[in-house]
């Protein structure tokens, strides 16, 4: 409780550090702060219409944060969110498109299952790569996320791309297996649901259960964990394997409830949303929902504080990334923290770094 309640008064801090520095930029560009902050929260939170747009995009962005703060938690880093979105919409199309007279609700699951399984296998190339031959987890996430685009890229130009459509793009899938809405006439769909029970689900996980004890003792100390009788490598497959099946649900997710069809350049930037998401989260699942719907109000809002102030698109983009900077920077407090205060010996031992994070954040 006591470390919730540091990591709220930490991001309250930050956001109005970046409200006041915002304010500044407003001003240069010619606008009235608090004409755009009121623009900025209308639009995120102003009506159902706000919360419609808010959900769309909330819904990836947590799958993806569960992506990476599950990994975090045992000190490693998934930046691969992005290809192992890529990969989970890949599969669920194929399945989509190869079986379309399955019934509805079967094909979705089985759909949705084969996004899973496909997230996960891609991130498992990272993780196997880091076990068998210690390559970095941060390189191998990263680099994995061009090749899976390159794919998507290849196959919506190629084998699955629409005769004659005008950009590389695939067939539409049935409207039988389209997610339902949340609300009638909402695009936001069903996804989000899961996507906070399995936040829920997995904060209970990791908070209760042996798996999540076993994961906080060996980000600790690898080596207490070897003698304790855990396997470390083991965990590092699990999480990874975890982390890129949520990942690919987000993009089946995307491909079942929103895009209807496969393209190039679908997932907008969300893999690395999550990545802020589970930072401002301290690796919690349960406050990804929260921090979910922070990132997800804030590009809905950006948009209208765009309209209602008329301020130049690159000054509303860099007010949006002056606040997550800014935020986050105040989340990994403890880790700037800890850094500064071991030396710079610490600054080039990423593995110390993080267990010294990860012990003043009390992530277990």
């Amino acid at each position: 409780m006591r470390t919730s309640l540091a990591l709220a008064a930490r991001n309250a801090a930050g956001l109005a550090t970046a409200l006041v520095l915002g304010a500044g930029l407003v001003l240069l560009g010619g606008g009235s702060p608090i004409d755009a902050y009121r623009a900025l929260f209308a639009g995120a939170f102003g009506d159902i219409n706000s919360w419609n747009a808010l959900l769309v995009k909330a819904c990836p962005i947590i799958l993806a944060g569960l992506a990476v703060a599950i990994p975090l938690r045992l000190g490693l880093f998934n930046l691969g969110g992005e290809g192992q979105m890529y990969i989970g919409a890949l599969a669920a199309t194929l399945v989509a498109l190869a079986l379309p007279d399955w019934p509805p609700g079967p094909l979705i699951l089985l759909c949705c299952l084969a996004g899973v399984i496909a997230g996960s296998a891609w991130a498992l190339l990272a993780a196997a790569m880091n076990v068998l031959r210690g390559v970095n987890e941060v390189i191998g996430t990263l680099l994995l996320n061009y090749v899976a685009a390159n794919i998507v890229s290849w196959v919506v130009s190629g084998p699955l791309m629409e005769p004659g459509a005008p950009f590389p793009y695939s067939a539409e899938i049935a409207e039988a297996i389209h997610l339902p809405p949340l609300l009638a006439d909402w695009d936001a769909h069903i996804g989000f649901v899961v996507a906070v029970l399995l936040a829920i689900a997995f904060q209970w996980v990791l908070s209760r259960g042996t798996i999540g004890l076993s994961i906080a003792i060996t980000a600790r100390s690898r080596s207490a964990a070897v003698y304790a009788g855990l396997l470390p490598n083991r965990l590092t497959l699990g999480t990874f394997a975890v982390g890129g099946g949520l990942a690919g649900l987000a993009g089946a997710f995307e491909i079942l409830g929103v895009k209807y069809r496969l393209f190039q350049g679908f997932v907008g930037g969300y893999g690395f949303d999550g990545v802020i998401a589970a930072m401002l989260a301290g690796a919690q699942p349960a406050m990804v929902v929260v921090s979910g719907i922070l990132l997800a109000g804030l590009k809905v809002g950006a948009n209208s504080m765009q309209r209602a102030v008329g301020l130049p698109v690159t000054l509303v983009e860099a007010l949006q990334g002056l606040i997550i900077i800014c935020v986050t920077a105040s989340a990994a407090w403890p880790l700037i923290e800890a850094s500064l205060r071991h030396g710079t010996s610490s600054l080039n031992n990423r593995a110390l770094r993080l267990r010294l994070w990860l012990k003043r954040s009390n992530l277990s």
